[in-house]
């Protein structure tokens, strides 16, 4: 009897993990940034995120994106460039309010 096939092509499980677990972090970031009232700042570290996770997802292999593989690789790296490259526009080009920094 043949074992299972393994996701990740034999890699440790956790390690599938990573590429969505760095993107993640930079998501924090921008969140704990936001939370300081830095919030053009924090929409920045967002959009880079998700320029990194499009980044990420046209590096890696399928099984190596895990969780940041959801379509084809063309699909993901459009929306994730497309969002991202959105987030940062407005967070560079809005007017400053009465809340801005």
């Amino acid at each position: 009897m043949s074992s299972p096939p393994q996701r990740g092509g034999g890699r440790h499980p956790v390690l599938v993990h990573l590429p969505f677990a760095m993107v993640m972090a930079v998501v924090v970031l921008g969140l704990v940034r936001i939370m300081q009232y830095y919030w053009r700042e924090g929409s920045l570290w967002i959009g880079l995120a998700l320029l990194l996770a499009g980044g990420l997802r046209v590096l890696l292999r399928d099984e190596q994106a895990g969780l940041l593989a959801i379509r084809s690789r063309a699909i993901d790296l459009l929306l994730y460039g497309l969002f991202g490259v959105l987030v940062i526009a407005v967070a560079v080009t809005i007017e400053p309010g009465p809340i801005s920094h």
